[in-house]
């Protein structure tokens, strides 16, 4: 899973990750967007663009944010 959507997208929804996506892999939950582990080339368009900084790499993401890990593995089982 190359990128994670964390908790500042709750709510928030702002869409301009999806914009700048090459490959489609960002879709939206009922309350947050979701990176799709299996579509993402880990180009990082995304995580530059996010207004609310709630995009981080897998490795980088904060401590009190890992649980956004397996939310979004959840989002797409």
């Amino acid at each position: 899973m190359p990128f994670v959507i964390t908790s500042p997208c709750l709510h928030e929804k702002n869409a301009e990750c999806t914009e700048v996506c090459p490959v489609d892999c960002i879709e939206e939950g009922d309350d947050m967007f979701h990176i799709d582990p299996n579509v993402c080339i880990d180009c990082g368009a995304c995580e530059a663009v996010c207004p609310v900084d709630a995009i981080y790499t897998v490795e980088d993401v904060p401590d009190k944010e890992q649980k956004y890990i397996e939310v979004n593995q959840r989002f797409f089982q």
